[in-house]
């Protein structure tokens, strides 16, 4: 399942930059460079499965569904 629903926006989120080891840095971007993802796209998706695995409830970070271990407040599966 993509896209929104009425239930679910898509909405803005305003991150501010951090400071971090060099060598975390460059591991970060080694990683996303390997997934072909943005920084931000990776740490977000990184926090979504943080989020997930302690049970907070979300139906995908990007769009509904798009994290697998995701689950709409009903407890369906996203």
């Amino acid at each position: 399942m993509t896209g929104t629903s009425a239930k679910d926006p898509i909405v803005n989120i305003a991150l501010k930059g951090g400071r971090v080891t060099a060598t975390f840095r460059d591991a970060l971007f080694d990683a996303t460079a390997r997934e072909g993802i943005s920084v931000n796209e990776f740490c977000l998706k990184a926090a979504a499965e943080k989020l997930a695995a302690s049970g907070r409830q979300f139906s995908g970070v990007f769009n509904s569904g798009d994290l697998p271990t995701a689950r709409f407040n009903d407890g369906r599966r996203g």
